[in-house]
C-alpha cells in the first residue's frame, strides 16, 4: 500500500496537522519534543520543517505549498525549456539562440558547465532556457525539466514532421499545464514542410493559431538563424499573456537542474529560483543532502551574493550530490539542516528498499510455476547527478521475466577502485556514461576480478551494449518445439510378447515428411489435426535395425508407449524441448526493451 502524501505550509497548526495526518494531537506534541521544540497550544503556527520533520515520523509524505500572501510580487522573465525528437535540431536551435543574447556577445560566449543559461534581448528584456536530453531513454530528466519550467518550446523539424519523442514532449507538457510554442525547424532544407508539421501537431490535438487556437507557430532555421527574432518575441509574448510574476523577499523556492562533482570544489548543483531569493550562508537541506552555501555562480562563471527569481545559478556547499528535480529548502541552523537531511535519507533508503523487493518475484516455493529469473547487479557512473538518474531509469526498463537488474549503487565522477572492490563483493558490472575511460590500474583490477566495465558516450550504444550483456545472462525459457513429422503409411502387429514385455504392440510404418524423428523425443500423434495422444517412444526402427534418429524423406518402424490404436494417414511429430533466450529490441524512436 503506498505512502499517504499531505500538503504542508508554513505556519501550520498541530491541530491541522493532527486533521491531515490522522494522529492524536498529544502524539504529536510528544514528537516536537524529541525533535527539539516547545510545545505550546495545538493552535500555534510551526515552522514548516519541523512539520515535515513530525510528519516523517509518523511515516506519510510531504508536499510543501509555498504561499505569497502579503508579499510583493514582480515581474520576472519566462523559464523556457526545449523539447523534441531527437536530430530534430534542438541542440542547435539552443546554440543559435544564445549566440543572440547580448550577455553572451559581451563575455565572448557561456564557458560553464549549466543546464540551463538567459538569452538577454536588446530591449531589455530576458529569457532563462533550460537544455533537457534528447533521447527517448532520457524521458525522466526532461518531465523533470517541464515541472520547473513556464513555456515549453516543442521543436519539430519541418523535414521530418512529429515523431515519437514529439508527442512525448508533448504529453509532458500537458501533464505539468504548461503552454507551448511550437518552432518548425530546418525550414532551409529543400524537404522542409512546415505545413505538413501543421497539420500533423493539429490531428494530435495540439490547438495552433493558424486553426483557431492559442498554440504559437514560429518557422525557424537553427542554420542561418531565420525566424529566430520572431521565436523570441512569441515567448515573450506568452510570458506577457501568462503575467509570470514573483516575490523577491523571503526564503527561495528553488530546485535543481543539474548536479556533478567538481575535483577542486565538491558537490555543485546547477538550479533555478522559481521565487524569493537564495543567498550565500543560508543553510538548506535539497532532496536528502544539505549544507551550507559557500559560493554562489551565474551563467558566466561569475560569483554573486544571491540568486533571484528565473536566475540559473550554480552553487557549492552541500555534503553530497542532490537529484535533479530536487527543491531546495532554506533552513535556519545547521543541527534542522542535518536533522531533515537525515529524514529524508532515511526515507529515500525504506523507499530503495520496497522498490528493490516489489522487483524481484516469488520463489518457486512461494510461488507455483515461477519462471527462472536472475539478478543483475550493476553500479552506474555518468558525469553529472541528472545523469545518472535519467541512465538509472533507462536501465531499469531492461527488466524482465528472466532477468532482474539491480542498481546496487550509483555516483559522479570517474569509475574508481573503489567501485571495482564493491562489483567483485557483490558480483555487479560497472556502467559508465559521458564519463572518462577508467585508470589502467583500476582496468587492469577490473580484469583480473573478471569484472565487466562498460563506458559509453551514447546513451543508445549503453543500452544496446547491456542489453545484449543481460539477453546472455538469461537463463531463456523452455519450450517444446516440433523437431520433426511423420506419415503413418501402414500398421504392423508385433505379437509373441509375454505380459511382463508388455503384450502385444502395435508399429506404426511411417515415411518422415520433415525435420527428422528422434527416439529420445516425446511423440505427439494428430488425427485429422487433433491431439489424439502424447508419449515417450518405445522403438524406432529403421529396415529392421534400431536406430537414434530417422531423416526426412526416409521410412521407419515406430511404436509409442502405452499406445497401440495407430491409424493410416495419422501424423506423428517428433517433440523437442529447447531452451530460448530473449531478445534485445529497440525501435526506430530509441526506446528500447528485452522481449521474451
Amino acid at each position: 500500500m503506498p505512502d499517504r502524501t499531505i500538503n504542508i505550509f508554513e505556519g501550520m497548526t498541530i491541530s491541522e496537522l493532527a486533521k491531515r495526518t490522522g494522529r492524536s494531537i498529544p502524539f504529536l506534541e510528544e514528537i516536537l519534543v524529541n525533535v527539539g521544540e516547545e510545545v505550546g497550544s495545538e493552535f500555534d503556527p510551526v515552522s514548516i520543517d519541523v512539520v515535515e520533520l513530525i510528519a516523517m515520523e509518523v511515516g506519510v509524505n510531504v508536499k510543501r505549498l509555498h504561499s505569497n500572501e502579503g508579499a510583493e510580487l514582480l515581474p520576472r522573465p519566462p523559464v523556457v525549456t526545449v523539447m523534441g525528437h531527437v536530430d530534430h535540431g534542438k541542440t542547435s536551435l539552443l546554440d543559435a539562440l544564445c549566440q543572440t543574447s547580448v550577455a553572451a556577445k559581451e563575455s565572448g560566449g557561456i564557458t560553464q558547465h549549466l543546464g540551463a543559461f538567459v538569452v538577454d534581448m536588446p530591449s531589455g528584456a530576458s529569457i532563462t532556457f533550460l537544455d533537457t536530453p534528447g533521447h527517448a531513454a532520457l524521458s525522466a530528466m526532461r518531465a523533470r525539466g517541464a515541472a520547473v519550467t513556464d513555456i515549453v518550446v516543442l521543436v519539430v523539424a519541418a523535414d521530418d514532421g512529429v515523431m515519437p519523442q514529439t508527442l512525448e514532449a508533448m504529453a509532458h507538457a500537458k501533464a505539468a499545464n504548461v503552454p507551448v510554442v511550437v518552432a518548425v525547424n530546418k525550414c532551409d532544407k529543400p524537404a522542409a514542410d512546415p505545413e505538413r508539421v501543421r497539420i500533423q501537431l493539429g490531428s494530435e490535438g495540439l490547438l495552433l493559431e493558424d486553426m483557431g487556437g492559442d498554440v504559437q507557430v514560429v518557422e525557424v532555421s537553427a542554420v542561418t538563424k531565420a525566424g529566430l527574432d520572431k521565436l523570441e518575441e512569441a515567448l515573450l509574448l506568452q510570458a506577457e499573456l501568462m503575467d509570470l510574476k514573483a516575490r523577491i523577499d523571503g526564503p527561495a523556492q528553488a530546485y535543481v537542474v543539474e548536479a556533478r562533482l567538481d575535483r577542486g570544489r565538491g558537490p555543485m548543483a546547477t538550479a533555478i529560483v522559481k521565487a524569493g531569493t537564495l543567498m550565500c550562508g543560508q543553510y538548506v537541506v535539497v532532496g536528502a543532502e544539505w549544507g551550507k552555501i559557500r559560493t554562489i555562480r551565474d551563467m558566466l562563471g561569475k560569483v554573486k551574493d544571491k540568486a533571484l527569481p528565473s536566475m540559473p545559478f550554480e552553487f557549492e556547499g552541500l555534503r553530497g550530490l542532490p537529484m535533479a528535480g530536487d527543491d531546495i529548502t532554506v533552513v535556519n541552523s545547521e543541527e534542522r539542516a542535518r536533522m531533515l537531511s537525515e529524514g529524508r535519507g532515511k526515507k529515500l533508503e525504506k523507499n530503495r528498499l520496497e522498490k528493490i523487493g516489489e522487483g524481484r518475484i516469488e520463489t518457486p516455493n512461494e510461488s507455483e510455476n515461477v519462471p527462472e529469473r536472475v539478478e543483475l547487479p550493476i553500479i552506474v557512473k555518468a558525469d553529472v547527478q541528472g545523469t545518472v538518474q535519467a541512465v538509472t531509469d533507462a536501465l531499469k526498463s531492461l527488466n524482465s521475466p528472466q532477468v532482474f537488474v539491480n542498481i546496487v549503487h550509483v555516483g559522479v565522477g570517474v569509475i574508481s577502485q573503489s567501485d571495482v572492490d564493491l562489483a567483485q563483493a557483490c558480483g555487479a558490472c560497472i556502467v559508465g556514461f559521458n564519463i572518462r575511460s577508467p585508470p589502467s590500474s583500476v582496468t587492469q583490477s577490473a580484469n583480473r576480478a573478471s569484472i565487466q566495465i562498460k563506458v559509453h558516450r551514447v546513451i543508445y550504444h549503453l543500452l544496446e551494449d547491456l542489453g545484449n550483456f543481460i539477453v546472455d545472462k538469461a537463463p531463456g525459457t523452455l519450450e517444446t518445439q516440433v523437431a520433426g513429422e511423420a506419415q503413418v503409411l501402414s500398421i504392423f502387429e508385433l505379437k509373441g510378447r509375454t505380459k511382463s514385455q508388455g503384450g502385444d504392440i502395435k508399429i506404426a510404418g511411417c515415411r518422415v515428411t520433415d525435420g527428422r524423428v528422434t527416439k529420445v523425443s516425446t511423440m505427439r500423434l494428430l488425427r485429422s489435426g487433433e491431439v489424439i495422444f502424447e508419449g515417450s517412444c518405445r522403438s524406432l526402427k529403421r529396415e529392421k535395425q534400431d536406430v537414434d534418429a530417422v531423416g526426412k524423406g526416409n521410412e521407419c518402424g515406430l511404436a509409442i508407449d502405452a499406445y497401440n490404436d495407430f491409424q493410416i494417414g495419422d501424423v506423428i511429430q517428433c517433440l523437442e524441448q529447447v531452451k530460448r533466450k530473449p531478445k534485445f529490441v529497440s525501435s526506430e524512436s530509441g526506446s528500447v526493451r528485452i522481449e521474451c
